[in-house]
């Protein structure tokens, strides 16, 4: 497929170094390509984001100076990850793209849109802020992509997303994209689309190099554990907390046990956050701290471990934070420190999407099945002489 696409995607595959689709990318290209209405789900990290880049690329054409595709998306994190791509795919083309994201100097990205870019990623209050003060035009899109669908729809977006949609020809083009897609998401995308086609990808049908590993021990016991994991052999890890206002303390105790932590805060400045996703990289932290809002979108290449330092309350929560590790068929290993009462609650889990998690324990900085029974202490033996008769 890949082969009858123009050149320069032809040539920025390669370069990527890919060699086959996944099955996400198999069921949907087509359908886009067609120009047909989709609503895909499929696990995080099996390529949700080349299936839609790819054949909208194709089709744009690159002699029309105004927005063509419009890529929305709930985190910032997630709108410069998506605009990274639509970089690395253009190259050697005369398509452009530009990221608007809020919070951001809005003057900046009027000028940026000057510029005349064929492919706009951004966060639907800003997309439809520039809309209405009419510096972002609509009228030559033709494709609007809705990326971590469920999350918008979580957060209460949909007015911003019918008000985008209604901003463009009525005969666009409108994918819905997630990792999970609830009846509540899947009911909303239905009413905005016209008759589309589902696409549902299942765990199973993914190669999954992941494995799913997980701790049993008392609460106290959960930073000793992650002090230990973090001294292995080259781990990169993110560890996920339910509470945001614990973040700070925790990342605090791992310091002082000599862990190299950050955090990174759903509330954060976008250059702190920035810093931090640095630091991790280039290997000056070893461990992100992170709750569930923060760290969605989040794309680390290298990222060796997932830590469910709180066990996620629900299945979507462990496959969305799961999904940051083994990305695109790569190696990664999940690991959730649960206490005995959790236990139970964390193998439902693994019941429902049918995988198979490792209890281990962790023995002389490896992980074993069992640790070896502790030596017996000899009893004292007397060495003393007999007392005379």
């Amino acid at each position: 497929m890949i082969k009858e696409m123009k050149p320069f995607l032809k040539q920025a595959w390669e370069k990527a170094g890919f060699q086959e689709f996944t099955e996400v990318q198999k069921d949907t290209i087509p359908l886009i390509l067609e120009g047909r209405d989709v609503i895909a789900e499929s696990p995080t990290g099996t390529g949700k984001t080349l299936a839609y880049v790819l054949p909208l690329l194709h089709k744009i054409d690159a002699g029309i100076q105004n927005p063509q595709v419009v890529v929305l998306s709930p985190t910032r994190e997630l709108v410069m990850q998506i605009h990274n791509e639509v970089q690395k795919f253009t190259e050697g083309s005369n398509i452009s793209g530009a990221s608007l994201i809020g919070g951001a100097d809005i003057k900046r990205q009027v000028e940026r849109l000057k510029k005349h870019p064929q492919v706009i990623v951004g966060s639907p209050g800003r997309i439809l802020e520039l809309i209405r003060m009419k510096k972002l035009k609509m009228h030559e899109v033709k494709a609007i992509v809705f990326d971590e669908f469920d999350q918008m729809i979580k957060q209460n977006m949909t007015g911003f997303l019918k008000d985008v949609v209604k901003a463009t020809m009525r005969d666009r083009q409108l994918m819905f994209f997630s990792a999970t897609m609830p009846t509540a998401a899947e009911d909303a995308a239905r009413e905005l689309a016209n008759e589309p086609s589902v696409v549902r990808i299942k765990r199973s049908e993914e190669a999954s190099r992941v494995k799913h590993l997980y701790i049993v021990g008392e609460v106290r016991e959960k930073l000793d554990n992650i002090r230990k994991i973090i001294h292995m052999d080259n781990v990169k890890a993110v560890a996920f907390m339910n509470d945001p206002f614990r973040l700070d303390d925790m990342a605090a105790k791992l310091q002082f046990r000599k862990v190299a932590a950050g955090v990174i805060h759903s509330d954060a400045k976008k250059q702190e956050r920035a810093e931090t996703l640095r630091a991790f990289r280039q290997g000056k932290v070893q461990i992100v701290l992170a709750t569930d809002v923060a760290a969605r979108g989040l794309d680390i290449e290298g990222l060796t471990h997932v830590i469910h330092l709180d066990l996620p309350e629900t299945v979507d929560q462990y496959i969305h934070r799961s999904g940051r590790t083994g990305r695109m068929g790569k190696e990664g290993t999940v690991i959730s420190l649960v206490t005995p009462n959790e236990e139970k609650k964390l193998l439902q889990f693994a019941k429902k999407l049918g995988i198979e998690f490792e209890k281990l324990e962790i023995y002389k900085g490896s992980f074993v099945t069992k640790k070896p029974p502790a030596p017996k202490k000899k009893r004292p033996t007397f060495t003393g002489r007999k007392k005379p008769r």
